[in-house]
């Protein structure tokens, strides 16, 4: 007699390999059988063109044709070389933060945060990546989603681009995940020793103080962050800092108790005017919250600009960027 148990694809080619099965199906057991399938079936609705006409249809990385517009513009302009030679010139960007209820035994805390990477775009910006990050200094490793250049199809290759990115980067390291991601990336990246939190939380220890390190799956693209969830682990008195792919959770992070909280997504406009104005930003929220550092209420927040590129592989007015991140007791 067969036991009365609900597979976990509709499909058995719906896992692509029987590792990959494997992989999802620990997976479930560690963020839960709604969430996981929640994400695999908007995932695949979306190839499926299902929400062409809906809500994100007028996302600019879903309007292939645009993609040629922007770079023939640039070209009859003569900024798309200049555009293209900026994109692989990544900065490190310091970030000194202090912080009202940080441990003493945390002052000094050095985050490294790369967002953004869109590694699969091209190899020499992976290689730029990996030329910022070697050999840096830091305490913690923070990955703020879209690795993966397109928002569908294969992630194999993301994986390989992030195995070689992997190799030059040390210590503990935490990711969430972007709307370019697809969840079923995560065994891989775990495999390679990236935690990925889905609305989850790990405790990060030094002496004898801890504070407290959570992440929201993707809020922009498909709306599966849960805050609870994602809080539930952390003692109501700790310090905690929140990884969001978006700064649009800026509000409910805020409300939430968290004291920091690192993202992306914008990457800062990425072709901006003069100054660094952004023409485009694709968020939901307030400009002064989609580049830099920021406060809302007693929440102390970063955007990054992001180290790779979206939609065409320039930059303009905005450079690409690593952030090292100084956490500050006061």
């Amino acid at each position: 007699m067969k036991d009365n148990v609900t597979p976990l694809f509709d499909d058995p080619a719906d896992a692509q390999t029987a590792s990959e099965a494997d992989g999802l199906a620990a997976l479930e057991s560690r963020v839960g059988r709604v969430h996981l399938r929640q994400r695999l079936g908007l995932e695949a609705d979306y190839e499926e063109r299902v929400f062409r006409f809906g809500t994100h249809f007028f996302h600019l990385e879903n309007w292939y044709s645009v993609h040629a517009l922007i770079r023939n513009s640039l070209r009859l302009v003569g900024l798309h070389g200049r555009g293209r030679r900026n994109a692989r010139a990544v900065v490190l960007r310091e970030n000194e933060v202090a912080l009202e209820g940080l441990p003493a035994a945390f002052d000094g805390y050095r985050v490294l945060q790369i967002s953004d990477p869109h590694l699969d775009m091209s190899e020499d910006i992976t290689d730029a990546v990996i030329e910022r990050v070697r050999g840096l200094e830091y305490d913690l490793c923070v990955m703020t989603g879209d690795y993966r250049a397109r928002t569908f199809g294969p992630y194999q290759p993301t994986l390989a681009a992030m195995a070689r990115v992997r190799e030059h980067l040390r210590g503990t390291i935490a990711a969430v995940l972007g709307n370019h991601d697809t969840i079923r990336m995560v065994p891989g990246l775990e495999a390679m020793g990236i935690r990925v939190l889905l609305n989850e939380s790990m405790a990060l220890a030094r002496d004898d103080a801890e504070i407290h390190l959570a992440g929201i799956d993707d809020a922009h693209y498909y709306r599966l962050d849960n805050f609870e969830k994602a809080a539930a682990r952390i003692p109501s008195n700790a310090f905690s800092i929140l990884l969001s792919h978006t700064p649009e959770t800026y509000k409910h992070a805020g409300h939430a108790g968290f004291r920091l909280m690192l993202c992306g997504h914008t990457h800062g406009g990425q072709i901006c005017l003069p100054g660094g104005l952004p023409v485009i930003t694709d968020a939901d929220c307030p400009r002064r919250y989609v580049r830099g550092p920021w406060r809302y209420h007693s929440l102390i927040g970063y955007t990054s600009t992001g180290s790779g590129s979206s939609i065409v592989d320039v930059r303009l007015n905005c450079p690409p960027e690593v952030t090292l991140h100084r956490l500050r007791a006061i």
